[in-house]
């Protein structure tokens, strides 16, 4: 009996259109090129970093930043604070501790000073052991030259990096090489964001462009990292990049028609003397660069739908396809969007709760910068991934092999395989056969 479908050799899945995937390729590398170019262009002058970070004061000159271990805590500050004094100060300072904390560092090491933590590190859960960052004026009082010092903050190295390892092992073990793949995608992107993105907005360059290279850069490489070189990869990363320069400039409209300065609460004092640095832009650039995330998910998403429902049903058209993968899609946008908004919220939920308690309506508060920035944020992400998944899943559905077997992930599998059989032939004898699915 004759078959309607042709078979392949074993790994080989069927190629798209050569005219489409030539397009894809060309536009590809186009972006490619005009990303290693941006990265050129802008690529930020330390120079000017330095300058910037020399005139900036955050304290008076001569202030030391010594580490001090906490030896012994009362959990009560006898003497230090009237009740007019408690009263008047912010936050519930009758929660405070008496802490007696051994200087770990400068001129002081080896001394003990006994300092009140007041809220909120009286309720932090401090222990003794713990550690905790200490702030020396210049002109300490006291005849031990003690007196006048505060803590500034607590030393966390060693939990974060806990938790940091734990997150590692745990994307490993449920991901295995893309969970690891994925750890080394992170990695580059905190790489680019410390290297490029943030030295290149200190010193002076276009927030909208710095967004725009710096995050095309980093989803060349996180996505072909993290899902592996295929046309399904290549899909998803025309989608994003679509969705980084229409979020772009739908940002920049935004941040005009708005009138927002990109100034949020005491970083214009603290950056007073950065005067090349474009705030506005950096706004445009932190919309981009957040809503990277989620923009890629959707459009990883979208591609793997349309693979997934080829294989399932090889005799769907193309429009068909499309027009399944456009239901899964609505359903994606659906969720993403408040995933967006409530992410926004959770961040900002301190700033939240200080404008809820202000005694003004809500379509004044939503006009306050803290606030009117997160609005922007989101509106802006929502619109760009919106937008995203009909234009990924159109170039999924047009480039997508007329046959689907699974090939593309099983390739890296089945040569891991053979390696393995050319070292242990008898393994090969006592494998499972294969389950079609």
């Amino acid at each position: 009996m004759a078959h309607a479908h042709s078979h392949l050799p074993s790994g080989r899945t069927p190629k798209a259109g050569r005219t489409l995937r030539t397009v894809v390729a060309a536009i590809l590398i186009a972006a490619a090129l005009a990303t290693a170019a941006g990265l050129a262009l802008l690529w930020p002058d330390h120079g000017k970093v330095s300058s910037v970070s020399s005139k900036l004061e955050f304290a008076p000159k001569g202030t030391a930043f010594p580490t001090g271990r906490i030896v012994a805590l009362q959990d009560s500050c006898p003497g230090y604070f009237s009740s007019g004094a408690a009263a008047t100060a912010p936050g519930d300072t009758r929660a405070c501790q008496l802490a007696k904390v051994l200087l770990l560092q400068g001129k002081e090491q080896g001394r003990s000073v006994t300092i009140p933590l007041l809220w909120p590190y009286a309720t932090a859960g401090l222990h003794v052991g713990d550690e905790l960052e200490l702030v020396v004026p210049p002109q300490a009082s006291g005849s031990d030259g003690t007196q006048g010092i505060t803590v500034n903050g607590v030393i966390r190295d060693q939990p974060l990096w806990a938790w940091v390892i734990v997150f590692a092992i745990v994307v490993v073990a449920v991901g295995l090489l893309r969970g690891f793949m994925a750890l080394v995608s992170l990695a580059f992107a905190g790489f680019m964001l410390v290297e490029f993105i943030l030295p290149a907005l200190i010193s002076g360059q276009p927030g909208l462009w710095v967004g725009v290279v710096g995050g095309s850069a980093i989803m060349f490489v996180v996505l072909y990292l993290a899902h592996g070189p295929s046309i399904r990869t290549s899909v998803a990363l025309l989608g994003t990049l679509f969705g980084i320069v229409l979020t772009a400039g739908i940002a920049q409209l935004a941040v005009t028609t708005t009138h927002l300065t990109g100034v949020t609460g005491d970083v214009g004092g603290m950056l007073a003397g950065a005067s090349q640095i474009d705030f506005r832009g950096v706004l445009t650039c932190a919309i981009v660069i957040a809503g990277l995330g989620v923009l890629n998910d959707v459009t990883v998403t979208q591609a793997s739908s349309v693979w997934e429902l080829r294989a399932a049903s090889p005799a769907l058209t193309r429009r068909q396809l499309f027009a399944r993968a456009m239901r899964i899609g609505r359903d994606h946008i659906a969720s993403t969007i408040y995933t967006i908004a409530f992410a926004y919220a959770g961040a900002a939920m301190v700033v939240l709760i200080i404008l809820y308690l202000y005694d003004r309506s809500a379509l004044s508060q939503l006009s306050q910068e803290d606030l009117a920035a997160e609005v922007v944020r989101t509106l802006c992400s929502g619109i760009g991934l919106v937008l995203a998944v009909p234009v990924t899943t159109a170039i999924a559905a047009a480039l997508v092999p007329a046959e689907v077997v699974g090939a593309e992930e099983n390739r890296l599998r089945d040569a891991i395989r053979l390696r393995w059989y050319a070292f242990f032939p008898r393994s090969a004898k006592v494998e499972e056969p294969a389950r079609p699915y």
